[in-house]
């Protein structure tokens, strides 16, 4: 991108804008206040969301060099300080300056939407076309309001051909997109329930997305009755079905074997078959779309052949594994194009557990620039985000080596793993990012710590969206404490701790000192409270800057001794107050004295005054919860007006949030809320879930009626039985309760029952009516069953279901 200022000031309605130089060149579009590739030449939008307002970012991007802001206000103190692009509304500006950019091209432009797949469509159809275009594609999942324009601003002059998709969650939102992608090619793919709450019903959803294709040459889609009754006249169409011989392409025969299929279709009166490596009918039905594109494009059926068996499974997420020598090791081992490079290099640059950091990058392929050019940005993005080593792979940025510091390249990847043995990895964060055809999954299989069967897999994603959706609950400058004790709730916690770092909330709350410690020693520098710090490790607490709550007056003596002796100055402390919960806390007898030892004293500060409510989620205990809020009041008022201070003061938990809004004083402490679990059934229907426990069958076998299984011959079995072994047990936190048939895990979308007690390191399900194999995936909760159901089986609470799961299990994290 390389387009004068004043340009993009007349693509956008502009209330005001200071003067701007004619020499004043935009190479740059962000959003983000984070992102390394901010610069002088940036063009900074301030987006203002439900629950967080970029303008306030602007004094720190203004010292980071950033000059030049898109804003719906100027921010107090900064009119001169930078130039400013006053408008209505950011997001519409940058959506307008999108629809002004695609304009500057003109090329084939397919534009993709529907309820499931397409992501899998856009990637496949880049892979399908690649030989021949020179494609620019949404980067991952960028099918969003603010995705798309940021997709289409990555097109350049050297492109020829756009995939792009578009997803909308409600009204009023394709209509906005639609001159942004401008696709001359629209595919349709599945319409299912996602996003369903946003709409009326099915047809309004329907009616909704096929605004994308209103000024499309073709739209390509599976026929049906309901899209075809909803389908402007006015749209071209190339159709495909199963069943219905008016279709332009009619699919009329499948056979799967060994995880493959083979499609025997009918095009244009003559039959062909062609094969691909997928046997689920989601996986068949994207890759018919894809076919339909293929043909449009008028490619014979050798050349569809021999590309569409080459298919492979999408990778659509970010993983950060633990690696070999301590290392952290982000998997992006399926795709290697400059736009999603930018992604992957923000995503290192947020893991700061190291300051060590390794880029393993393939040959880019299809980035549109030329190679001088291509990697003289790729190295700046380099220095930007502090990478310390490049190991390239590939014959091409083996040839640009040179514009890169401490590089070594190979041109392959078998010569860098015949000289593994004589690289160094350890303590460091190691991104790995390859294109398809360089078979990284090998380099990652040598880089990643022992893989388990078993493994907790933590979506990130799904843990911002809790986090934004309670955070749209609060008031103005209410901050908020995320509770990440007890591992983050089995979670695992520091690698939740980076992501709420990166989200800038304002307290971590633990529940011992050596939670704390471990979260500091990891890189977190956001403050920590510890909730039940004993006297012991007040000192370590000190060292590490922690911050303790009080909750008696042996332990403010003893803290105020221990700080005197260590001549320090206004510690911060955290003033515990009981209101009825009866656990820890000074009582209202206590309150005279802890003022009167707090007076004068000038060696702590009380940073916050907080409490602990015993029913905010039951709406039986109303009364009392309301007891508890007004006591609190009355005692932090007491404390605060004694002691002339102004400190946070919060009594909400997760429950309180949303049940006590008028309760939120400074602050809120968000606990199992953000993991996906609200004990309100409605408002769990609004929160993702972020932890999936998984596994895979271990062994299949067959047993006649009779026979039993496990210990104890708690099961037998009445006819004969297709048996399934996983390895998982009590050991890895499932209860022993919830075998013998009162609980199941999912395995092909179908419930198997668990049969016999748990053991402790296996156990065994009914798979008599699922068709499955040893090696199969297996899931122990997540969408189904979820942690909500397994602990109302287990008469206990979420809690203890995700807080038993023992650290021995693996945890991945994805975005």
């Amino acid at each position: 991108m390389s387009i004068p200022l004043k340009n993009i000031i007349s693509a956008i309605d502009t209330k005001s804008y200071d003067t701007v130089d004619d020499d004043v060149i935009i190479d740059h579009v962000s959003i983000d206040s984070r992102s390394s590739h901010n610069s002088p030449n940036t063009l900074f939008f301030a987006l203002i969301g439900p629950n967080n307002d970029a303008h306030t970012y602007i004094p720190q991007l203004i010292n980071e060099g950033v000059q030049h802001f898109v804003v719906s206000y100027i921010p107090k103190d900064l009119e001169k300080k930078a130039s400013f692009i006053l408008v209505e509304n950011t997001l519409e500006a940058l959506q307008k300056f999108a629809v002004y950019y695609r304009e500057l091209f003109d090329f084939p432009v397919i534009g993709i939407t529907g309820s499931n797949g397409k992501t899998i469509v856009k990637e496949w159809l880049n892979f399908l076309l690649s030989p021949d275009y020179n494609a620019i594609r949404s980067p991952k999942s960028f099918n969003s309001q603010v995705g798309v324009p940021l997709s289409v601003i990555a097109i350049n002059e050297k492109h020829n051909l756009g995939i792009f998709e578009a997803g909308i969650s409600t009204v009023n939102e394709m209509e906005k997109l639609e001159p942004i992608v401008q696709p001359s090619i629209g595919v349709l793919t599945n319409i299912g329930s996602s996003h369903d709450e946003g709409f009326e019903n099915t047809d309004q959803k329907i009616k909704e997305k096929l605004l994308l294709f209103k000024h499309s040459s073709i739209l390509i889609y599976k026929k049906n009755e309901r899209v075809d009754a909803l389908l402007p006249k006015n749209i071209p169409t190339f159709s495909w079905s199963f069943d219905d011989a008016t279709a332009n392409l009619l699919v009329y025969k499948t056979e799967t074997q060994n995880q493959k299929t083979t499609l025997y279709y009918q095009y244009q009166e003559k039959s062909f078959q062609i094969e691909i490596p997928f046997e689920d009918y989601a996986s068949i039905e994207n890759a018919i779309s894809c076919l339909m594109v293929l043909l449009y494009f008028n490619y014979s059926n050798s050349v569809i052949q021999s590309r569409m068996h080459l298919l492979y499974p999408v990778e659509m997420r970010l993983k950060v594994k633990n690696g070999i020598n301590n290392c952290s090791l982000i998997d992006d081992s399926y795709s290697s194009d400059y736009q999603s490079l930018k992604i992957a290099l923000d995503f290192l640059d947020s893991q700061n557990k190291f300051q060590k950091k390794t880029l393993i990058l393939s040959d880019i392929l299809q980035s549109g620039l030329s190679n001088e050019e291509l990697y003289s940005r790729v190295a700046k993005l380099v220095v930007s985000n502090k990478i310390s080593r490049v190991i390239g792979i590939g014959e091409t940025i083996t040839a640009f080596q040179n514009k890169f510091t401490n590089c070594i390249t190979y041109p392959s990847t078998i010569d860098f793993l015949t000289d593994f043995e004589n690289l160094d990895f350890s303590n460091e964060t190691i991104l790995v990012k390859g294109a398809r055809s360089f078979e990284f999954e090998e380099i990652i299989a040598v880089l990643e710590e022992k893989k388990h069967e078993t493994v907790f897999e933590i979506n990130l994603n799904a843990l911002s969206y809790n986090l934004n959706f309670f955070r749209s609950k609060l008031q103005p400058n209410v901050k908020i404490m995320v509770m990440v004790k007890a591992f983050g709730y089995g979670n695992g916690g520091l690698e939740i701790a980076k992501l709420l770092e990166h989200h800038k909330v304002d307290y971590l709350g633990v529940a011992f000192a050596d939670e704390g410690i471990s979260l500091k020693n990891g890189g977190i520098r956001l403050p920590i409270m510890v909730l039940n710090p004993e006297s012991t490790s007040y000192s370590s607490i000190i060292q590490h800057q922690l911050e303790p709550e009080i909750y008696n007056l042996k332990g403010l003596h003893n803290f105020i001794k221990i700080a005197e002796q260590k001549k320090l100055k206004n510690f911060p402390i955290h003033i515990k107050v009981d209101t009825g919960m009866h656990r820890l806390g000074f009582e209202r007898n206590d309150i005279d004295e802890l003022i009167q030892t707090l007076k004068g004293n000038t060696s702590v500060q009380v940073k916050s005054i907080l409490s602990h409510m015993a029913t905010s989620d039951d709406a039986k205990h109303y009364d009392f919860a309301l007891k508890q809020i007004n006591l609190f009041d009355e005692l932090s008022s007491k404390i605060m007006t004694e002691l002339q201070i102004h400190p946070i003061r919060h009594i909400l938990n997760t429950s309180g949030i949303s049940n006590f809004p008028e309760a939120q004083f400074n602050m809120v402490r968000l606990g199992i809320g953000i993991y996906g679990v609200s004990n309100d059934t409605e408002e769990q229907k609004y929160l993702e879930n972020v932890g999936t426990l998984k596994s895979i069958i271990s062994q299949i076998r067959t047993i006649p009626a009779g026979d039993s299984v496990g210990y104890g011959r708690r099961f037998m079995a009445e006819k004969e039985t297709k048996i399934a072994t996983i390895p998982i047990g009590y050991a890895d936190g499932i209860s022993r309760a919830w075998g013998n048939g009162v609980g199941y895990v999912t395995i092909k979308n179908q419930k198997a029952q668990i049969v016999g007690s748990v053991c402790m390191d296996m156990l065994m399900v009914d798979v008599s009516i699922i068709p499955c194999n040893e090696g199969d995936d297996v899931i122990i909760f997540g969408e189904s069953p979820t942690v909500s159901e397994m602990a109302h089986h287990l008469n206990t609470i979420p809690y203890e279901v995700l807080t038993s799961i023992s650290q021995r299990v693996k945890r991945v994290f994805y975005r």
